[in-house]
């Protein structure tokens, strides 16, 4: 039951724990990478809050919550490790898909890189102790105190954590990020380009050396992965050579990116990484076991 259902959901507490829940479902879905084990942990939480004797003494409320999520997270995170290992094909975190017509509390201006699917793909080659204290702290604000007792390591260690992971994110991370208004863009005009068969065009949105990634789980077809501009544009093309049934831009891990049903009626999330006004990475999931929550495309 979520707080404010049911008889007393609508006490202080529960309000306090409302506000904190967008916040909270973040950290643990940069954490796990899924979107329904990060809503677990949460729920989770509300849970233990509501066993605590007197919630009145917890100081900082939302540290104290934010704190349990991580640990419920990395508990999460180090179970889902054994099943990725087993994962037919390339794995990608399940999308967070939201719409694109509600403006967050900075009207859209940049993107969300706290759940970037560039930052997720290279979180993925990390520790769960490196991910976790890179989290926290970097993205999160967490002292290195506060972290120690999640990840269970000193606060030196998890300093040390936290700068070898940043290092790894920072090879990974577009040098030059666009706009929440510069990358709608770009989608929009690569939609179009898609539909109209526009080889050329394509290859000039594409970085020479972009990469396509594909995870369609074992469950659906997922084209192998793809490099280049030119090898990535004829994907492309060869994908949308039938019309898809349906397809709408939305908000995909908070930036612009598309959500369609191409023409066999498979449903498939595209997120884009845009570097310097180009896509350098275009990443489909297909799995549909992994896009149960997302919305059909208007």
């Amino acid at each position: 039951m979520r707080p404010g259902a049911g008889p007393g959901g609508g006490d202080a507490l529960a309000l306090a724990f409302e506000a904190q829940r967008p916040r909270l479902v973040r950290v643990a879905y940069a954490t796990v990478g899924s979107v329904a084990e990060a809503e677990d942990c949460v729920q989770e939480a509300w849970l233990r809050l509501r066993r605590v004797e007197d919630p009145a003494q917890i100081r900082h409320l939302g540290a104290w919550l934010t704190t349990t999520v991580s640990r419920l997270a990395l508990d999460a995170l180090s179970r889902a490790q054994a099943r990725r290992e087993r994962y037919v094909g390339p794995w990608l975190p399940e999308p967070l898909v939201e719409d694109i017509a509600v403006p967050d509390p900075a009207d859209r201006v940049t993107l969300d890189e706290s759940v970037s699917m560039a930052l997720m793909v290279v979180l993925e080659r990390l520790t769960p102790a490196e991910r976790t204290s890179f989290l926290l702290h970097d993205v999160f604000g967490l002292s290195f105190a506060e972290i120690a007792g999640v990840v269970g390591r000193s606060p030196a260690a998890v300093r040390q954590l936290a700068a070898r992971a940043r290092q790894h994110v920072a090879d990974g991370r577009p040098r030059f990020p666009p706009t929440h208004a510069e990358q709608r863009e770009l989608v929009a005009a690569f939609a179009a380009a898609c539909a109209e068969g526009d080889l050329e065009r394509l290859v000039t949105m594409l970085e020479p050396d972009v990469v396509w990634r594909g995870d369609g789980g074992g469950k659906v077809a997922s084209r192998p992965g793809a490099q280049g501009a030119g090898q990535v544009a004829a994907a492309l093309l060869a994908l949308t050579r039938r019309p898809p049934r349906q397809i709408a831009m939305a908000t995909v891990n908070g930036a612009p990116g598309l959500v369609l049903r191409d023409a066999d009626g498979v449903l498939s999330v595209i997120s884009f990484t845009v570097d310097g006004g180009r896509i350098a990475a275009i990443d489909v999931v297909r799995n549909p076991d992994k896009l149960t929550g997302v919305p059909e495309p208007g």
